[in-house]
């Protein structure tokens, strides 16, 4: 897979973005192992944007490191200062779950209720509260009323 290209413009933005990242990834004496590679192809797809550490003194090697990397996993070279390379990929969008039901799932709300003199502890109660209900500031299950489906004033002149 060939790496990204960015503008200089591009590439200093995104060392911008990367200046309070701490590297997520470190290459330790093995180099650059299959293992390594799959945890900085995980790194990239949750965050896009991440540093890795080389542990490696030889410059060339680093070099060489970044760019087997940024072909293999299809990024971008983005910085290599001293021992911590930058690196970028767009992230992945996330597929949404669509619902049939609009209404939210049942779920378990835990409701505090006071003492009255404040001197005894207060009454906790677990409740399962349905899509459809809501919990009042007074500690009770209310039913969600529907609203009617009216016009606005200018569309009943207009009929």
């Amino acid at each position: 897979m060939p790496q990204i290209n960015l503008t200089p413009a591009q590439r200093k933005e995104k060392r911008a973005d990367a200046h309070h990242l701490d590297p997520v990834v470190m290459i330790g004496g093995e180099g650059l192992t299959p293992a390594v590679v799959k945890e900085t192809d995980a790194a990239l797809k949750s965050h896009g944007l991440i540093k890795v550490r080389v542990l490696g003194d030889d410059r060339d090697a680093r070099d060489a490191m970044l760019a087997q990397l940024c072909d293999e996993l299809n990024a971008a070279p983005i910085q290599h200062i001293g021992k911590l390379l930058v690196l970028w990929r767009p992230m992945p969008e996330k597929a949404k779950a669509e619902r049939e039901d609009a209404m939210r799932g049942p779920r378990v709300v835990k409701i505090v209720k006071f003492s009255k003199s404040g001197n005894s502890r207060p009454q906790v109660s677990k409740v399962k509260v349905l899509g459809n209900e809501r919990v009042t500031q007074g500690g009770e299950i209310k039913r969600i009323k529907k609203r009617p489906k009216t016009t606005s004033v200018k569309k009943s002149f207009a009929d």
